[in-house]
């Protein structure tokens, strides 16, 4: 199935992709309201060794 996306959509896409390749330890939350994407959080964790 294919889907296609809004500029707006693909932008987000974007945004998360690039956290998570910065994120070595920590959590990427997407706050969804009505459908649409509101908010991105992340939180990020330092080992300490």
């Amino acid at each position: 199935m294919k889907y296609l996306l809004a500029e707006q959509e693909k932008e987000y896409l974007k945004q998360v992709d690039r956290l998570v390749k910065e994120v070595k330890y920590g959590t990427i939350t997407i706050v969804i309201q009505d459908g649409k994407v509101i908010q991105i959080d992340k939180t990020e964790k330092i080992r300490l060794k």
